[in-house]
């Protein structure tokens, strides 16, 4: 796969090292010189600056790399693990939204129900998917591929990566928040196991509308919050620029959500983002939901409910004074 050209802000560093490496091997073809060490000398740094980049990434910094538009989006993920994935269409009662897509696939050899956010890579993708950001029509078509696969008992794999829900005013007018809180209900009651994982964004109940599942999993540098950092920069400190400030202040990162309970695992990516190699990213997160399927899979139907809602009760927990509440 091509490497990506987008830059992030804080890899400006490795960018201006890796040019100057390409002008150097430049030269010494066009001169016949020999510039070995020269380019060991380089190749050193370059590495050293990697370490130093990437072993001491900020929240925001995180944030930026979810975002990241060569990222692997779902789909990419649908196909690199799982075999025959059929798309399945519309809500049966208004659309069908690009922004949210699902259907049937084969994962490790068992029948599964794949529903994903799902982002576009160019312009004309981008404002096809709605850059990602489900309408209504999009949460009732995920509820109804839920009820079917409860129905065939078919496990539920959901791929979250969106920066919220659509706010547009068709969509209020069609009650996208009673739609995401239909769906957190049916799904705290589904009776097949159910998995969730954050590829990207996990932005508001634009993504809890698929992620209310028995696991939920995220990969090393994606991000789950409530709001993004920016919109509660521009709340708290009248402030969008003070994203960075936000990030740190609202442990969106997954090693903060794992110590808090709010996922169950983190899944590593390769040296710098997920971006930099698609199949080592899938392969890991293969590896990941194959282990929780076949814990998943052991229990019956009224132990998943219950473990399912002392998961999420517990997530209600806090300590004042040495007193836990509920």
């Amino acid at each position: 796969m091509e490497k990506p050209v987008y830059t992030l802000e804080f890899e400006k560093p490795l960018r201006d090292l890796s040019v100057q490496l390409e002008q150097l091997s430049q030269q010494s073809l066009e001169n016949n010189l020999d510039v070995t060490k020269e380019i060991a000398a380089i190749e050193r740094k370059i590495s050293s600056t990697q370490r130093d980049i990437y072993s001491g990434l900020t929240p925001w910094q995180k944030v930026q790399i979810a975002r990241h538009p060569k990222r692997p989006y779902a789909l990419d993920y649908v196909n690199l693990i799982c075999e025959n994935f059929t798309e399945l269409h519309g809500d049966r009662q208004f659309n069908d939204d690009r922004a949210l897509i699902g259907g049937t696939a084969f994962f490790n050899g068992e029948a599964v129900m794949v529903i994903a956010q799902q982002k576009g890579r160019d312009t004309k993708e981008k404002i096809a998917r709605n850059f990602g950001m489900a309408q209504p029509e999009g949460y009732r078509k995920a509820l109804r591929l839920m009820k079917t696969a409860e129905k065939f008992g078919l496990p539920v794999l959901t791929f979250i990566d969106t920066p919220g829900a659509y706010p547009g005013l068709g969509s209020e007018e069609r009650h996208v928040s009673e739609a995401i809180a239909v769906n957190l209900r049916e799904m705290a009651m589904l009776r097949v196991p159910s998995i969730s994982v954050v590829v990207g964004e996990g932005g508001s109940g634009g993504a809890l509308g698929i992620g209310v599942t028995d696991r939920v999993l995220i990969f090393e540098n994606s991000y789950y919050s409530v709001i993004s950092p920016e919109g509660c920069a521009a709340i708290l400190w009248k402030d969008p620029t003070a994203a960075s400030k936000a990030a740190e202040a609202l442990k969106i990162n997954a090693d903060q959500l794992e110590k808090l309970g709010v996922v169950d695992e983190v899944i590593p990516e390769p040296f710098g983002g997920a971006h930099n190699d698609y199949a080592q990213s899938a392969a890991a997160l293969r590896t990941s939901l194959q282990k929780h399927l076949k814990d998943l899979r052991a229990l019956k139907a009224d132990d998943l409910l219950d473990q399912r809602y002392e998961r999420y009760r517990r997530l209600g927990q806090y300590e004042e004074a040495g007193v836990v509440h509920n």
